[in-house]
């Protein structure tokens, strides 16, 4: 969550007299940190303004825009200028309009309601000296061209399938944004699945590095593919520890993933990269990442954090297969995910709705209920990491079955504080390594309903805090989610407080809840299905490790 600013080529203000198009007569100033203007006739209030019953002011007489939230200034030539910003009920304009040379400002508005939906403002400014227009848009694009990171070149790939189908017409709307921005977009419209990967993984190094970032127009899925496009062949560390049958995982890994044939390509393009960003414009199914990134499932709003440069880092799991199957013998197999990876009711679930694509995200709600109802729980052992923060709050065992206290439907409140912008805990420095050596193991076995880890809370339409409220972007932490075998109405309880703002999904004693970097799964079954992301992954046995603040994206976070 870097702060957008430079320092300005100069601190000098300077002002002109303009017309404003549906306001008047203004004088514009410039300053070091934005534009101001105000009505040069300003002592006139609204009264004075207002000549007949029914007339009102289009715009506030005073008005300030900061640099960092101007995203284009273009001078569009001579054309006409309504002078007057009076308007009738009816929504016709009444004034005085004349010809002059004009530019627009470009700049972004937050809701008064809502501060993380940003639409865009545009202001059309005109004066009948060309030279005064064109020395304006000159300073001004000067200042905009020094703030820091904004991108020139991007790389967008486009899912027509995701969602209801409309990853087209979505990219359609917000383009515009990205030609007046002038930033320029190379636009691959996928044909099939991993198409996006494929084409990732396979560019040289020298042609991605054209690039300023690229950009997912689909869901949390798509983004997945191409998030392991480009981390598969290009991020290189140990792996995490593999399962062991003994009581605790090893406390390293030999195991170090395959170093790529050409080094040099290597060296060109690392991982974390301070310069490179991935952005996301929404248009799947769910948009978790989206969500808990911007504030808002709004493709407008992605498009404005992509053009304005705006960057936040966000952790990673890296997930690793040791085997698909109990039989199966097989070379370890890497995904990487951002927002979640989920065993048990999570896997069925995905598992499921495979078969009913054809209902679009409907397909969801429908394979989930058929799921819950089915209520499979599943044999497996957990192991994890413990950090200091966890050590002696777990909560003691009991029975599953044992209710009569009626302890199991109390929700324990807690004091939770949620990732926002500018988070103090995700701007803390970070090289993005992990380092599992030395670190106390413990355990966890049963049968589960769940296993889950979230890399961030995963707020969602359907889960409006996410899985774990209190989740941030970059903290370095997986949060693991085991969800015990239980009768059929505590489940129950336990997601209608998961559906619930400011609900207490966590907080009951079939359900353990660990901050960890790392954990070790195996089930005690012959297969599993793991959703990772989004997307079906096929593991008997895996772990997973965090990478803090391993890519960055465009965006700032909810606002607080």
């Amino acid at each position: 969550m870097d702060n957008p600013h430079q320092n300005p080529p100069c601190t000098d203000v300077s002002s002109s007299i303009f017309s404003l198009d549906h306001v008047g007569e203004v004088v514009l100033t410039r300053t070091s940190n934005g534009l101001s203007w105000k009505l040069v006739d300003s002592s006139n209030n609204d009264e004075d303004k207002l000549s007949c019953l029914g007339l009102k002011l289009v715009s506030d007489n005073e008005m300030e825009v900061s640099f960092a939230d101007v995203y284009a200034v273009n001078f569009i030539g001579w054309g006409l200028v309504h002078e007057y910003g009076l308007t009738i009920a009816e929504g016709s304009t009444f004034g005085h309009s004349s010809e002059m040379y004009r530019f627009t400002v470009h700049a972004i508005h937050k809701s008064s309601t809502k501060r993380s939906l940003w639409t865009p403002s545009v202001y059309t400014f005109g004066n009948k000296d060309l030279e005064i227009c064109t020395t304006w848009v000159n300073q001004i694009n000067g200042y905009l061209n020094v703030l820091a990171k904004r991108p020139k070149n991007l790389l967008v790939f486009v899912h027509p399938k995701s969602g209801k189908g409309h990853g087209c017409r979505i990219w359609e709307a917000v383009a515009p944004i990205f030609f007046q921005a002038k930033v320029r977009t190379k636009v691959i419209v996928t044909e099939r699945a991993g198409h996006a990967r494929d084409v990732l993984a396979s560019m040289a190094n020298k042609d991605l590095s054209l690039y300023d970032g690229v950009i997912a127009v689909g869901g949390d899925g798509f983004f997945n593919e191409i998030l392991n496009g480009l981390l598969l062949s290009r991020h290189k560390a140990p792996y995490p520890p593999a399962p062991e049958d003994s009581t605790h995982p090893v406390e390293g890994s030999e195991h170090v993933a395959p170093q790529p044939t050409n080094r040099e390509q290597h060296q060109e393009f690392p991982f974390p990269n301070e310069m490179f960003r991935f952005g996301i414009i929404p248009a799947g199914s769910t948009d978790a990442i989206v969500i808990c990134t911007t504030g808002a499932r709004d493709p407008v709003t992605s498009a404005l954090h992509i053009v304005l440069g705006k960057r936040v880092r966000l952790d990673i799991a890296q997930v690793v297969r040791w085997k698909e199957t109990h039989a199966s013998n097989e070379e370890p197999c890497i995904r990487y995910a951002a927002s979640f990876a989920g065993y048990g009711f999570y896997g069925d679930v995905i598992t499921e709705s495979e078969k009913y694509r054809w209902m679009g995200p409907k397909r969801y709600d429908y394979a989930g209920t058929k799921v819950f109802l089915q209520h499979k729980s599943y044999e497996a052992e957990v192991n994890y990491v413990e950090i200091e923060s966890e050590k002696g709050s777990s909560i003691p065992e009991t029975d599953p079955q044992v209710i009569s206290t009626g302890i199991w439907c109390l929700p324990r409140k807690r004091g939770r504080e949620s990732c926002h912008a500018d988070c103090a805990v995700c701007n803390s420095k970070s090289d993005g390594s992990t380092n599992l050596k030395g670190l106390k193991w413990s355990k966890s076995k049963g049968r589960f309903l769940s296993v889950g880890a979230a890399v961030i809370s995963c707020r969602n339409e359907k889960a409006p805090d996410g899985l774990v409220a209190d989740a941030h972007l970059s903290d370095g932490f997986l949060h693991l989610i085991l969800v015990k075998d239980c009768p059929h109405p505590l489940y129950l309880l336990h997601l209608i407080q998961l559906a619930r703002r400011g609900g207490n999904p966590l907080d009951f004693k079939f359900v353990e809840h660990h901050k960890t970097p790392a954990f070790t799964f195996k089930s005690s079954g012959k297969e599993g299905v793991w959703n990772v992301d989004g997307e079906p992954f096929l593991a008997h046995k895996l772990s997973a490790q965090v990478f803090r603040g391993l890519v960055s994206l465009f965006a700032t976070g909810p606002e607080a």
